[in-house]
């Protein structure tokens, strides 16, 4: 009889493999799919129950457990957002407030590998993204050794709406950051399951771009993070400088005007309102990261000021056209005189100081000087702020990049005329996803700059440090010895001169 009972979990076992390879986690048993590279991957996981019903705007809570195997073959849906980025390509089929699922890409054939992992959070502002976005696709860092995972988290209303009454029935007193803290439940469920994956939960780096960068510097500040991760990767954004979280008091405020414009009398009556009707009243509604007393105990800056983040690596960094010369001078021509006139409406009587620092010589310099401080109003100062509170407390080796790339000309062979590399333009090159965006025609540069800058990635994701055999070196960052790494078709170390743009920004009143 046991012969036979054996005999047939080992048929039932060559089965599922057959169909596609199989992991048991915590929560059940997966069954996903093999790339054609020989990559394993497990899409659509769930990390936390769905946040519907009664758990709308409430802490992400355990997943359940399910019996029988469970199809790991297609992606989650996305969370509950509009329309808003062009260059979102998701693969995942609509929205839907049922969306804390994960995926996984592992090259790994066993449990027992340990492997170091990257666990990557997307940007799109805290009201948009998705984990199924080709750029995102992990097969390409799984091919270099690493189980790669994409986390959905909720957004817009639905992740970071803060309220009194959420706050009062809270048990940990606190509104907001649902979003930050499904993140948070990803980590956790990460520790528990990514060795099922061939994954070592103590080699753990997170990443993010844009407001998954925000994310991961949030996640490094936050006390709830001890222990989840060894290492973090920040491109263009942090909740630092100009882009500090926003108290509760007034995050309440806001969640009190938005709900009176809904009609609804109470969080029971909130709850209720459909997600699809609750998304289309909130279009015009802005909703961010919170001090909410919880995850974010107090401002990151102070946390970072008082060494009390996480004491980890950090590889962060910006792009060079983060903000386009537009932002300040409008339609006007870009000269001196136009502006000097920009930067003299907008900041008034601290209009010298700007002028001072961001200081073109020549008409000519003009575009390039007021893309530099567009950028810097724009997203790259927090990204400095968190870079250099990180190398000040955390005694950890802190590197710094400035990605200067700009994209070929499109598919269609019409020209790229953006002063550089714009906002996020680094993510498919980081990522080594080029081949899944169609829309450029790529060149032998693009696909050398992308092999530069995985190398230095998955070095670090690897050992907290970027180097390795046949890369420039990279030395490491320090407040006062500013040390980069230009990226580009040829990578140079060098010496930051700008650092009196930084100084003048966070000294500002």
């Amino acid at each position: 009889m046991k012969k036979t009972c054996l005999l047939l979990i080992i048929v039932i076992t060559a089965k599922a493999n057959a169909q596609g390879p199989v992991v048991k986690t915590a929560n059940g048993t997966l069954q996903g799919i093999t790339e054609a590279s020989g990559i394993r991957s497990f899409k659509g996981i769930p990390f936390a129950q769905p946040p519907v019903g009664d758990l709308r705007w409430k802490e992400p809570q355990a997943p359940q457990n399910w019996s029988g195997v469970r199809k790991a073959d297609h992606f989650g849906p996305q969370a509950m957002q509009r329309f808003i980025y062009s260059d979102m390509q998701f693969r995942s089929a609509g929205v839907s407030e049922d969306c804390l699922y994960l995926n996984v890409w592992t090259p790994a054939t066993t449990n027992h590998e340990k492997l170091p992992v990257l666990v990557y959070f997307y940007g799109g502002g805290f009201s948009a993204g998705d984990g199924s976005e080709y750029r995102y696709d992990g097969e390409a860092l799984a091919k270099r050794g690493i189980v790669t995972v994409t986390v959905n988290y909720r957004l817009g209303i639905f992740g970071f709406m803060a309220h009194p009454e959420l706050t009062k029935e809270s048990p940990n007193h606190a509104s907001g950051n649902y979003g930050l803290l499904d993140q948070h439940a990803a980590l956790v469920w990460v520790q528990k399951n990514i060795a099922a994956f061939g994954g070592d939960p103590k080699r753990v780096t997170i990443g993010g771009e844009s407001a998954g960068s925000m994310s991961v510097s949030g996640q490094v500040a936050s006390p709830l993070s001890k222990g989840l991760f060894a290492g973090a990767i920040g491109e263009s954004g942090a909740l630092l400088g100009n882009l500090s979280p926003m108290p509760l008091a007034a995050a309440e405020q806001n969640g009190e005007k938005f709900a009176m414009t809904t009609g609804a009398t109470s969080l029971a009556d909130l709850r209720k309102i459909p997600a699809d009707k609750l998304l289309e009243i909130s279009a015009k509604a802005r909703f961010g990261a919170t001090i909410d007393g919880y995850f974010l105990p107090e401002q990151p800056q102070t946390i970072f000021a008082a060494g009390k983040q996480m004491h980890v690596p950090l590889l962060a960094g910006w792009n060079s056209a983060e903000g386009g010369y537009t932002a300040i001078l409008g339609k006007d021509e870009p000269n001196l005189a136009n502006y000097t006139a920009a930067v003299q409406k907008q900041y008034g009587n601290r209009a010298a100081d700007i002028l001072k620092v961001y200081a073109p010589a020549t008409d000519a310099d003009v575009s390039r000087v007021a893309t530099e401080l567009a950028s810097d109003k724009f997203i790259a100062f927090s990204t400095w702020k968190f870079i250099d509170m990180q190398s000040k407390t955390s005694g950890q080796p802190v590197y710094r990049y400035y990605y200067t790339h700009k994209r070929p000309a499109y598919a269609d062979g019409k020209p790229n005329n953006s002063p550089g590399a714009v906002h996020s333009a680094e993510i498919e090159y980081a990522l080594g996803n080029l081949a899944t965006n169609k829309v450029y025609a790529w060149t032998r540069d693009d696909y050398q700059v992308s092999e530069t800058m995985q190398n230095y990635f998955a070095n670090f994701i690897k050992s907290g440090n970027p180097n390795g055999k046949g890369l420039e070196k990279w030395d490491t960052y320090k407040s006062g010895s500013p040390n980069l790494m230009i990226i580009d078709v040829v990578c140079k170390p060098t010496v930051s001169q700008t650092e009196a743009r930084y100084s003048l920004l966070d000294n500002w009143k």
